[in-house]
């Protein structure tokens, strides 16, 4: 087993944050910050595995990059595309454009990420009664804000204004945009939401966190219909995490709380579906 002191080297080499570890681990944030903080003297031997198999996954012996971890996780669900048809090969993995993107064909729906194309599957009827809910409660209050614009999914996002990267959040609001284009969002939009689904997970809560930050979005949500939750980050201010439960009134931050969801309405109206 590896020493504690092993486990945070290993943890800032991934550059994961203690809520990282804490939400792919099973571990309270608590306990892994009193870990981490030296305040747990002698952790029980549960919790230093259940830490060690999320910052190693299955390979203990091999230390690894965090892309491969998010690698590990996509095997168990999230999965990039590995054998497709004669469209595109998994030997190009990382080296795919916008070029192989849009010669897919129109029925194949895959977002490109750093090169890479992940497949998408057809959303569940969850998925499409919250990404109905949601738009609902966000649309009255973007109308009283004519400088921002609501999509939601399928709409083609260039990220990074490049040609390696192009996603499909599942809300996005796009404010004092003056791009002409009318095929897609070019750069980052003000505020997105994602909708976790067991072959999102990983990629939703690491991947495209990552990605959405470093891009220049201001508000990023991941609902989670399976633990009632939403995990709200303020990106522009790069602050502490906000978790609400389903029975919350959740705040817009960029519309300085002027804008609010209401999630246990969200989940009387879903409940049928969990």
């Amino acid at each position: 087993m590896y020493t504690i002191a092993e486990m945070k080297a290993r943890k800032t080499e991934l550059g994961m944050t203690n809520e990282m570890l804490a939400e792919i681990s099973g571990v309270p944030l608590g306990t892994v910050q009193k870990v981490f903080a030296g305040i747990t003297k002698s952790p029980r031997m549960a919790t230093l595995a259940a830490l060690e198999k999320a910052l190693w996954s299955q390979d203990a012996a091999s230390p690894r990059s965090y892309a491969n971890l998010l690698k590990d996780s996509r095997a168990e669900g999230d999965h990039a595309v590995a054998e497709p048809p004669a469209a595109f090969r998994a030997s190009r993995q990382g080296s795919y454009t916008l070029e192989d993107y849009y010669a897919l064909p129109d029925e194949r729906r895959v977002e490109l990420i750093d090169g890479v194309f992940y497949d998408m599957a057809a959303p569940t009827k969850l998925h499409q009664r919250l990404l109905l809910e949601l738009s609902q409660q966000l649309y009255p209050c973007v109308e009283n804000h004519p400088e921002c614009e609501l999509f939601i999914a399928p709409c083609d996002v260039r990220l990074d204004n490049d040609d390696r990267t192009m996603v499909q959040p599942d809300v996005l609001v796009v404010c004092n945009d003056q791009d002409s284009d009318v095929r897609r969002v070019n750069g980052a939009p003000d505020f997105i939401i994602e909708i976790l689904s067991p072959s999102t997970r990983s990629k939703d809560m690491f991947l495209k966190l990552n990605k959405y930050r470093n891009a220049g979005v201001r508000e990023y949500w991941i609902v989670d219909p399976d633990k009632l939750i939403v995990l709200v980050y303020d990106l522009e201010k790069d602050s502490f995490r906000e978790k609400y439960s389903f029975s919350d009134e959740v705040p817009v931050g960029i519309s300085e709380g002027e804008c609010r969801v209401d999630f246990k309405k969200i989940l009387a109206r879903i409940r049928k579906y969990l």
